[in-house]
C-alpha cells in the first residue's frame, strides 16, 4: 500500500516537462532527463528503468535522492565503476537530480516467486536475520517491504544477481560510498543467506 502511494505521489506532482521534489525546492527538467535517459542510461537500464539485464540495477521506482547521490560518488570517484565513472563525469547535479525524479516516476514490478523453500529462507532472514551469527534483519533499515529512505536504498523488485553482487562488493570492502554498516552485515552472510535474501527482496513490490 505505501508503495503505490508512493508511486501515487511521484506521478501526481508532474507537471508538464518538470516536477517539483519538495515544497521548496526547484523544479527538475525531466525532458532534459529524458534525452539522457534515451542517449545513454537506457543501454544498461532500460527507458523506463526495467534493467533487461540481471547484473544492472532496476532504477524505476528507486528514491530519487538516492540516485542523484550514486551519481555523483561515480562522478566524484568515490563509487568505484569503470563503467558508470565515464557516463556519469560531465552530468551536473541538476542532472543528476532530474534522472531521479525521472526514475522515481517509474513503476517497477516484483518478480514472480520460484523456489518456496528458498524464499522462506531469504524472507526469515530478511525480516528477522540471524541471531546466532549476529546477523540484523534487513527490514530494520529497509522497512518490511523494502521501500527504503532517500538516504537507503529501495530494494524491492530489484534483479536478485544485482543484489548478491553488491553484497559481495560490501562483503570486500569493494563499495565504500555507502553506509558502512553494511560491511559488517554482509560478512555476516552465509553464501545461502546471500543468494535466499536477494530471491526473496526480487519479489517484493
Amino acid at each position: 500500500m505505501f508503495g503505490l502511494i508512493q508511486r501515487g505521489i511521484a506521478l501526481g506532482l508532474l507537471v508538464g516537462s518538470s516536477v517539483v521534489l519538495a515544497a521548496d525546492a526547484a523544479p527538475v527538467d525531466l525532458k532534459r532527463a529524458e534525452e539522457i535517459v534515451g542517449g545513454r542510461c537506457f543501454l544498461c537500464h532500460g527507458l523506463n528503468g526495467e534493467s533487461a539485464s540481471a547484473v544492472f540495477p532496476r532504477l524505476a521506482g528507486q528514491h530519487s535522492e538516492y540516485i542523484a547521490k550514486q551519481l555523483g560518488d561515480f562522478k566524484s570517484g568515490k563509487r568505484a565503476s569503470d563503467t558508470m565513472k565515464p557516463q556519469a563525469e560531465d552530468l551536473t547535479p541538476a542532472e543528476m537530480q532530474a534522472l531521479g525524479a525521472f526514475f522515481q516516476a517509474k513503476v517497477v514490478g516484483p518478480r514472480p516467486a520460484r523456489d518456496a523453500e528458498l524464499l522462506a529462507v531469504g524472507k526469515f532472514v530478511f525480516n528477522r536475520g540471524n541471531q546466532f551469527s549476529g546477523l540484523p534483519a534487513c527490514s530494520t533499515c529497509h522497512g518490511a517491504k523494502g521501500l527504503g529512505t532517500p538516504q537507503l536504498p529501495r530494494l524491492a523488485g530489484q534483479h536478485p544477481r544485482y543484489i548478491e553482487d553488491q553484497l559481495k562488493q560490501f562483503n570486500k570492502r569493494e563499495r565504500t560510498n555507502d553506509n558502512a554498516v553494511m560491511h559488517t552485515i554482509a560478512s555476516k552472510l552465509s553464501e545461502l543467506e546471500t543468494h535466499a535474501v536477494a530471491e526473496y527482496i526480487a519479489t517484493l513490490d
